[in-house]
């Protein structure tokens, strides 16, 4: 069998474009201009200029045009000192909704490459500081945030929005330990540093970073970590015993469900359940509902 050609999203290249030859989709209303958010995206392009290039894709009714599908701020900032071409990306894709769906913009593991970009750059820590309206404490923490973390738990929060103090507690964990944790936390949706502390409290002391050195928890006893850790091995066993029969269990369901949808189809079947077993119909229906909303998938939001 041939392998499927799969095509980029994006040309590969960084392309310079005249900035009256981009139009944009919206425009940037007056009031948001007043706001905290854009006066930094100003701030920082005035001290280091574009590092997050605009998104574009080409005009199929005017060549030489282009269709801005992310930075409409970026660009505006641009207008407003004068500047006369901005660094592009090049997409295929002309939609800003596909685009704005599947790109999660500046999580905060992209916020770091960001940063180390500018400062293998020569931005100073300070400029770069100014430019962002931070702390250089901050830009130190940044610079560091992924130090001492595994690269699969890295894949796995590359584009969530993460809270900076769990990169620190993950830190206090082995690696094999992170990659358990980082699978729970994207399970659980949860990257928030509280639910991290409470896994590190479930952590066994083999599993830390540093075994010889008791766990501290704000607010924990050593009594209850220890019962936190039976409870999570538990848990953790739970968990892939579900995990090791959901393949089955959702073939199952699609199954039953399609004869279910089938079978209550059948007007004359239907009318006899609602005649005689009337809570067994709407069960049935409810079974294929259910399976028929699984199927769709996120396409539906």
């Amino acid at each position: 069998m041939d392998t499927p050609e799969v095509n980029i999203s994006f040309e590969q290249t960084i392309l310079v474009l005249p900035l009256d030859a981009i139009l944009p989709l919206k425009q940037v209303p007056e009031v948001i201009k007043s706001f905290a958010k854009y006066k930094r995206i100003e701030k920082s392009i005035a001290e280091i200029g574009i590092i997050e290039p605009l998104v574009v894709s080409r005009n199929p009714d005017d060549q030489g045009k282009y269709m801005l599908l992310d930075g409409h701020s970026r660009r505006e900032v641009l207008l407003s000192l004068g500047e006369k071409t901005a660094r592009c990306i090049l997409a295929h894709d002309d939609e800003a909704f596909t685009y704005n769906k599947r790109i999660n913009h500046l999580a905060t593991v992209q916020e770091h490459y960001m940063i180390v970009r500018a400062l293998e750059r020569g931005v100073s820590e300070a400029k770069l500081a100014s430019a962002l309206n931070v702390n250089i404490a901050h830009i130190k923490r940044r610079r560091t945030l992924l130090d001492g973390i595994c690269p699969e738990v890295i894949e796995i929060l590359k584009d969530k929005t993460v809270n900076p103090v769990t990169f620190e507690v993950l830190r206090k964990m082995r690696p094999l330990r992170q990659i358990e944790v980082g699978e729970l936390m994207q399970s659980a949706s949860n990257f928030t540093s509280t639910y991290a502390k409470a896994l590190l409290a479930a952590t066994k002391q083999a599993d830390l970073a540093k075994p010889d050195k008791a766990k501290q928890i704000a607010g924990m006893t050593p009594e209850q970590m220890a019962r936190m850790e039976r409870e999570m091995e538990t848990l953790q066993q739970d968990f892939k015993a579900v995990e090791s029969s959901y393949g089955e269990d959702v073939l199952h369901l699609v199954i039953a469900s399609a004869f279910l949808s089938k079978m209550i189809a059948n007007r004359k079947i239907e009318k006899y359940l609602e005649q005689n077993h009337p809570e067994i119909l709407t069960e049935f229906k409810v079974i294929a509902a259910a399976a028929s909303l699984d199927s769709a998938g996120p396409e539906q939001h």
